[in-house]
């Protein structure tokens, strides 16, 4: 679902009807522009966008494509976890702890 939004040059009007589905595009910058953001910041984002909209970009993307990791593939935990995972804090002394935080510090 998503608000209906019309645009008029570079600004945004949102209209007041709900719609199914996602909408046609994002209006991050403009919403970011009515919420105040330094209009500098809009600018540089509006010069990165174009970029990454680019033919160019998507072209090199597609290349990268098959490379890229998955968001949402199930990896092995960090080992930072497992190390917290495995410990009993109850059981350990000052000086046990204050050793812990440094090899969990290392793995980080």
């Amino acid at each position: 679902m998503h608000l209906d939004a019309m645009e008029h040059g570079d600004k945004i009007v949102f209209l007041h009807a709900v719609k199914e589905g996602a909408a046609s595009q994002s209006y991050g910058l403009q919403v970011a522009s009515l919420a105040g953001v330094p209009k500098t910041v809009i600018e540089q984002a509006k010069l990165k966008l174009r970029h990454l909209e680019s033919s160019a970009y998507k072209e090199q993307q597609t290349e990268i494509g098959s490379t890229q990791l998955d968001l949402f593939a199930i990896n092995e935990p960090h080992p930072a976890i497992e190390l917290i995972e495995k410990l009993a804090p109850d059981e350990l002394t000052p000086r046990q702890a204050l050793d812990f935080l440094y090899a969990l510090k290392q793995t980080v």
